[in-house]
Formats: C-alpha cells, sequence, structure tokens
C-alpha cells in the first residue's frame, strides 16, 4: 500500500513541474531569480536569449516588460516615460497583456516591491524611472540575477559591476542649451520693443533638488540663452521635490515678482507654467509641450526621448547581445528633442537660429560647458575632479576639464556638472 502512495505521489509532482515553470517556479517575492534558470524570468538577456519554455529563444510575443513610474500621467516627467513605453511595445509589436506600467511608486522599499512582484509575474526587463528609485533596483538586481534591470538617472552601473543591471541617460545638457537659445532670442526681442534694458534681462529658474543632474540643467540653459544675450543673469529657487505644483507656482511667482522676465524650470507640474500664463511672463518647460494650456507664454521645450533606450534594451534582450551598462542618447541617436515651437510666442528667426546651434552641436563646433563661456568666482578653469564614481563623501575623482570644455555625460551616463558658475544667484540651497 505504502509503495502504490508513494507512487501516486510522484507522479502528481512530476505532472506538476512543467505547470510551476511557466508561472515561475517561485514561492518566495524575494527570490524570483533562482540560479539554474528554471522560471521564466530566469534565462532573459542570456548570450544565447533563450527562454526556459522548452529553450525557445525569447520573442516579440513572449517577451515580458514591466516599468516603474514615479508619478503618473500628471507629472510631465513621467508622462513622458509612459509614452515612451506605449510607443515602443506598439513599435516592436508588444502586446499589452506583455508589458506593465506602475505608476505612484516612491523612491522607497515600494520600488523594490513593485520590482519584485514585476519579476515574480515573469518579466525579462524591468524599467524604472527616477532617480531615488536606484537603491532599490540594485537591491532587486541581486536577489533576481537573470531580469535586466534599466534604471533611467542613476550613477552606480559602472561601479556596481553587475551584468543585469544597466543605467541610461541623455545629453539632456544639449537640449536644454538650446531651448536656452530660444529663450535668449525672446529676451533680445523684449529688449529691442523697449519692455527693459539689456541691463534688466533676468530670466528665472524652478529646480527641485541640488543635484547635479539639476544645476547641469540650468547652467546649460543659463548658457544657450547668455549665447545670444550676453547681458543675461539668471535666479534659481528650489521646491525640494520632483513634483509639487503648488510649491512650483510658488516659485515662479516668487521669481517674476523679483524682476524674471523669462521662467524656466527642471520641476514636473504644471505650477510654473501656469503662474507664467497668468502673469504674462514668456515659460520655457520641461519634458513636453505646455502650449495648449499655455498659448501666450510657452515658447519651446526640451525632453529626452526614451524610446531608442527602450528599443535598445529590448533589441538586445531578444538577440542575446549585451546591453551598454551606462547608455547615454544624443542628439544623434533621437533621446534629445524639442518640442514645436510656438510661433505666437518665440522671437522671429528662433527656428532658423536652432537648427544652426543644433547643427554645431551635433559636429563639435559648440561645446555647452565651453571653458571660454564660463567663470567661477571671477576665474576661468582648466581642470576640476568631478564626483562620476559616485561613494559616500561625493569626493571629485574624475579629470573633466579635456581640450577646453566640460566633459559632460562622458564618463557615465548621469550628469556629474555641479559647479556654480557666474551669472547665476540660487536664492536658496535647503534641497
Amino acid at each position: 500500500m505504502k509503495k502504490k502512495v508513494l507512487a501516486l505521489i510522484l507522479i502528481v509532482v512530476l505532472a506538476a513541474i512543467p505547470f510551476l515553470t511557466a508561472c515561475g517556479g517561485n514561492d518566495s517575492g524575494n527570490n524570483g531569480g533562482n540560479v539554474g534558470g528554471e522560471s521564466s524570468n530566469n534565462n532573459a538577456g542570456s548570450e544565447s536569449g533563450e527562454s526556459a519554455e522548452g529553450g525557445d529563444a525569447l520573442t516579440t510575443d513572449t517577451i515580458k516588460i514591466g516599468f516603474i513610474m514615479l508619478h503618473d500621467e500628471n507629472s510631465t516627467y513621467d508622462l513622458n516615460f509612459i509614452n515612451a513605453a506605449h510607443e515602443v511595445c506598439e513599435k516592436l509589436g508588444i502586446s499589452k497583456e506583455n508589458y506593465k506600467i506602475k505608476t505612484n511608486i516612491p523612491e522607497g522599499q515600494e520600488c523594490y516591491d513593485a520590482a519584485a512582484e514585476l519579476a515574480d509575474e515573469g518579466c525579462n526587463i524591468i524599467f524604472a524611472d527616477s532617480f531615488g528609485h536606484e537603491d532599490y533596483m540594485i537591491q532587486a538586481a541581486k536577489e533576481f540575477p537573470d531580469v535586466h534591470f534599466c534604471h533611467a538617472t542613476g550613477t552606480r552601473a559602472h561601479t556596481e559591476g553587475l551584468a543585469n543591471y544597466h543605467n541610461a541617460f541623455a545629453s539632456i545638457y544639449e537640449g536644454r542649451y538650446l531651448a536656452g537659445v530660444a529663450a535668449g532670442l525672446k529676451l533680445n526681442e523684449m529688449i529691442e520693443a523697449g519692455e527693459f534694458t539689456a541691463e534688466e534681462a533676468k530670466m528665472g529658474y524652478i529646480g527641485a533638488y541640488t543635484y547635479a543632474e539639476v544645476v547641469s540643467g540650468y547652467t546649460s540653459f543659463f548658457l544657450g540663452a547668455r549665447s545670444v544675450c550676453p547681458t543675461v543673469t539668471m535666479d534659481v529657487t528650489f521646491t525640494g521635490s520632483w513634483y509639487d505644483e503648488t510649491a512650483e507656482k510658488e516659485g515662479a511667482t516668487k521669481l517674476i515678482n523679483g524682476g524674471c522676465k523669462l521662467i524656466s524650470q527642471h520641476a514636473d507640474s504644471m505650477g510654473a507654467p501656469t503662474a507664467c500664463e497668468n502673469a504674462g511672463v514668456p515659460n520655457v518647460s520641461y519634458n513636453g509641450s505646455t502650449q495648449s494650456a499655455c498659448p501666450n507664454t510657452f515658447i519651446v521645450s526640451s525632453r529626452i526621448n526614451w524610446v531608442p533606450y527602450y528599443e535598445h534594451v529590448i533589441d538586445s534582450v531578444l538577440k542575446g547581445s549585451s546591453i551598454d551598462p551606462d547608455w547615454t542618447g544624443t542628439l544623434e541617436t533621437g533621446s534629445v528633442q524639442l518640442t514645436p515651437i510656438n510661433e505666437a510666442v518665440a522671437a522671429a528667426g528662433t527656428e532658423a537660429k536652432l537648427a544652426e546651434v543644433q547643427a554645431g552641436l551635433e559636429n563639435g563646433s559648440i561645446e555647452v560647458f565651453s571653458t571660454d563661456a564660463f567663470t567661477v568666482e571671477g576665474k576661468k578653469l582648466d581642470s576640476y575632479l568631478a564626483d562620476v564614481d559616485t561613494d559616500a563623501n561625493y569626493e571629485g575623482d574624475t579629470e573633466v576639464i579635456l581640450d577646453g570644455y566640460f566633459h559632460e555625460s562622458e564618463f557615465r551616463s548621469a550628469p556629474y556638472f555641479d559647479l556654480q558658475i557666474d551669472g547665476i544667484t540660487l536664492l536658496d540651497t535647503a534641497f
């Protein structure tokens, strides 16, 4: 009798194995990447590109992708990522059933939980979109070694040494420089119209935090404006949040009341554009056009197009080829873009000038952070150690001024320009 019972149990267990394998083979939310590759998410990105189901290669019909977003469609920043996710999956023929977008995931343990859930659901690739997600994406990458974790704006992939963890960014400083040129041309037009003098040409900028990413962005915007309007200055205020509509609106209003003639921002709500529209002050937004809501003040916006990166990663996993550990998109790859110009607000000749400057950026005749274009405490720089290999002390470790310019986003994808140059005044640095 015992032998019959044991034989029956053995038959049941053996019959259940294919089902368990197809579902991921996990009973723990913390260990979806078992060594041995028995679950469908354990062979993603291998050199052979094989899945666990009979050794068949992954295809656009079988690959599964997860996306983690800090906010939702109400954030211009996250909407930019969300739109790219839909676009690349539609472009590659990946069905809606095979990709999932998780929104409103904070920069905390919730990010790890979301990543683990996606891995347990069989995702081969998981993307996250916010700087503060990085620690938790790395945690998940270590626990799910056969799932690719791709983190936008992060800094540690090139030093962590994890084969399945990757960072990506783009040379958005070039896009912000171009947007700054459009701003400078608008200031010139207003000066010529007698609205204020050249010495009164002051811009305002709302930043989220004092991170290098934000510093790089507002500095490149300022340098673009100054390249065509040499008397311009700029005040910067910070909100301490990537998305706080009230704080961003209040910040823009404070800058306008302080004499700023044009406003831009590195923050993600409609707060600043709305304040500008209400006050009749020109605005250069970020991550998408605000023209429909602010037709009388919107000029142009710069943004990162994430489709080329998403496509690079997905294509690499499908082919079983390597993924760049630290990928930087450019104007040439289509990763840095400007929205269409609002001709009703932009200065005459803006489109032609931007085309000229973009050509210079692409052929290398214009360098955004040329040391001839700025000073720090009245001095031109010929050397600077940037904190590229991020550590707890944030100490400089890499010489980044070479050939007469600061080499931004070349030694890692995420920005590391953190200099406070002359002409820009920080109104607060609490964040």
